[in-house]
């Protein structure tokens, strides 16, 4: 495994001094998974009729990232219908005030739990479990 110069080693030594713990590798994975999510996807047309397959796309390709284990996404019908109602348009564009997301990760033994809600006008990611 190569090392740092000064002499601690790479990912995957949780144990040396001044390296990470599965913890907060754990808590890094699941960000990293939130982060992929909100901004390969903000933006993508949907509509309450489409909105069924979009979240099952979400969640399949955020699962296919290591460490991984569940994704659960909600996107709000009700929140794409308000927002359509008197429209001309028949879709718009996600964003997080239309979903409601939860992100799981396991690494080394450790689990990480993250959901993303709305808090005021704020799409707002936080850790909710570590164990």
């Amino acid at each position: 495994m190569a090392a740092h110069a000064d002499g601690n080693r790479f990912q995957g030594d949780t144990h040396s001094p001044g390296m990470v713990t599965s913890a907060e590798e754990a808590c890094f994975e699941v960000g990293i998974k939130f982060g992929t999510l909100y901004h390969q996807f903000a933006g993508t047309p949907v509509s309450p009729r489409s909105a069924g397959s979009l979240e099952r796309a979400i969640e399949e390709a955020i699962e296919n990232q290591p460490h991984c284990v569940d994704v659960t996404v909600d996107v709000l019908e009700d929140a794409l219908r308000a927002e359509l109602d008197g429209s001309s348009a028949e879709y718009t564009e996600l964003t997080g005030r239309f979903m409601e997301v939860e992100v799981v990760v396991e690494y080394e033994g450790t689990r990480a739990v993250a959901r993303m809600e709305m808090e005021g006008d704020y799409p707002l990611m936080r850790l909710v479990d570590v164990e």
